[in-house]
């Protein structure tokens, strides 16, 4: 009994001991000012829709038909996309100044998109009938530009976009003349209106967004285990701190830290926690819809690629401690991951 209580006393001495150095041990966290709410992570997706479907316009354009794009369904994808992140953010607070925005860019969008519908179906689709695809080089113009803007919305705000020297190129550089007449001089007409109206909303739309809301920091802070000692040689990676193999680093944010996490992932790199949080956050992914879903990781979103038949976005609810494994093992399954929406 006697040599039963000495080795109880020993093994709790023992355990006294690891939970001091467990205190005493640093811990790595994003500091105050680098965190941001839970909710930003679903409240971005609404906006990266609106990069999503020009994209699908944008490769559309390479051999099809302005008009066969579904503008109307695009529509009813945006605000039930939204619909859903309303009903996964309801546990947090009300985030006004965010929703206010994508309601702004919601109404927007569903204003130009039913115009463009309207316009496309009634006289896009006659005017198709006197050219093939592409044949003037106002279509050829309009797919250039469409790709164009999907480039520069994936890094900067569309209001920045130069629709001014689009416009200007259409008229000076662009042949008035030629084959397919009717199809011309409808393109012209369209992108014209198209083109001047954007550059005009754009500008004021630009000077009241910095009047109203504050610029928002273009990189984001997280911790990470793992990480290789020349991780920050080649990539947007700043390495603000270690602490055993741990580390606390600078990320860039939006388009680019997709592509930082899958770098990272590759590298066998986990996340421990991104501006603050350790919860869930959001990854989207464009596959073959008969693709199983990923075990133990609920789907937020799931929509078909109006573009792509037999195709869908899934927009996933990661924990961020399995951020790393779901990124790799999905690469390695042959998954597209379209985005992870940092927050």
């Amino acid at each position: 009994m006697k040599r039963l209580a000495r080795l109880v006393a020993l093994l709790a001495l023992l355990l006294l001991a690891s939970a001091a150095f467990a205190a005493d041990a640093p811990e790595l966290h994003v500091a105050a000012k680098d965190r941001r709410n839970p909710e930003q992570t679903y409240l971005t997706y609404p906006e990266w829709f609106l990069v999503f479907s020009p994209e699908e316009y944008a490769a559309l354009l390479k051999t099809g038909r302005s008009s066969d794009f579904p503008w109307f369904r695009h529509v009813g994808q945006f605000w039930s996309g939204y619909g859903k992140v309303i009903d996964a953010t309801s546990k947090y607070p009300y985030n006004g100044e965010y929703h206010t925005m994508i309601v702004v860019i919601g109404a927007s969008t569903t204003v130009e998109y039913g115009l463009k519908g309207i316009y496309e179906t009634l006289f896009g689709r006659l005017a198709e009938l006197t050219a093939p695809p592409n044949a003037t080089a106002e279509d050829r113009l309009a797919a250039r530009e469409a790709r164009d803007y999907v480039d520069f919305i994936r890094v900067r705000p569309w209001y920045e976009f130069d629709f001014a020297s689009r416009l200007k190129e259409l008229w000076t550089t662009t042949p008035m003349g030629g084959p397919h007449l009717l199809r011309k001089w409808e393109r012209r007409y369209l992108l014209t209106t198209e083109w001047g109206v954007k550059a005009a909303y754009g500008w004021v739309l630009g000077k009241a967004t910095r009047s109203t809301f504050a610029v928002p920091l273009e990189t984001t802070v997280a911790v990470v285990q793992g990480l290789p000692a020349d991780a920050d040689r080649a990539r947007r990676l700043r390495v603000l701190r270690s602490e055993g193999g741990t580390s606390l680093v600078e990320l860039p944010r939006y388009h680019a830290f997709t592509g930082e996490a899958l770098a990272l992932a590759a590298r066998g790199v986990r996340f421990v926690e991104i501006a603050g949080n350790r919860d869930n956050i959001l990854v989207s992914s464009v596959m073959p819809s008969s693709t199983p879903d990923t075990p133990g990781v609920p789907v937020l979103i799931r929509q078909p690629i109006l573009t792509r038949p037999g195709y869908e976005r899934r927009v996933l609810q990661v924990p961020v401690a399995r951020l790393s494994d779901v990124l790799s093992e999905g690469t390695r399954s042959g998954h597209v991951f379209e985005h992870v929406f940092d927050f």
